[in-house]
């Protein structure tokens, strides 16, 4: 899952896990676009509302941890890779 998730290929994955992370990497990079169609187009993919509101409440934690520690300039620890760019 780890290796599909960055390469943004899910085909591989089940329909369920695929669209989780869909939802997750829109909820990062568009979260004013979520919408009710997509949570329900989430249960025809077969996740339960459990599976969809952790999936929010993990992608959405993962978000404002980043920010906080972006805005007071945290320095990535020593094992951590840095993105391309040089950024994390």
């Amino acid at each position: 899952m780890r290796d599909a998730l960055l390469t943004r290929d899910f085909e591989a994955l089940p329909t369920k896990h695929a669209a989780l992370l869909a939802y997750a990497l829109k909820v990062t990079r568009e979260p004013s676009t979520c919408c009710r169609d997509d949570v329900d187009a989430l249960r025809l993919a077969g996740a339960s509302d459990e599976e969809i509101h952790a999936t929010v409440q993990v992608a959405a934690y993962f978000n404002y941890i980043n920010r906080v520690a972006d805005g007071l300039g945290v320095d990535l620890e020593a094992w951590m890779p840095k993105a391309a760019g040089g950024q994390r």
